[in-house]
């Protein structure tokens, strides 16, 4: 599935991929395919599950953390900065609709943000693809 428009894609570098799957089963999918990849899960928020801890309702909504040490470590020697964007991010969200996204910010968002080498930026850039596979 290609990046498509949605209302967050205002925000400067922000893409969204829609997903054929629900937000449980998406992320399922991209958990397994970091770890067939060797990319490590760091964390996952729950934010809708934190939400109902708290009386709220939210439609389901789930943030990853997810990188690779050996990709990420030499983006923050190069431009210290890109560390409050590392681990990179991946929000698994269902709109209105009852549609499924996942919205992540983009290797070209983040090369500018940080003006991080552009030879560099293939150590993150791969990740992109590996959530459209997840949103299949």
């Amino acid at each position: 599935m290609a990046a498509v428009t949605v209302p967050l894609d205002s925000v400067q570098g922000l893409e969204s991929i829609e997903s054929r799957h629900s937000v449980d089963e998406t992320l399922a999918q991209l958990e397994l395919i970091l770890k067939e990849k060797g990319i490590t899960v760091f964390s996952v928020v729950d934010h809708s599950g934190e939400a109902a801890k708290v009386g709220m309702e939210m439609h389901p909504t789930k943030l990853v953390l997810f990188g690779s040490p050996r990709g990420g470590t030499p983006l923050m020697i190069a431009a210290s900065s890109v560390a409050i964007d590392l681990p990179l991010k991946a929000l698994i969200w269902e709109d209105n609709a009852g549609r499924v996204w996942i919205s992540y910010n983009t290797p070209e968002y983040l090369q500018q943000r940080h003006n991080i080498p552009s030879d560099l930026i293939q150590n993150i850039a791969g990740a992109t693809n590996l959530l459209k596979v997840a949103a299949q």
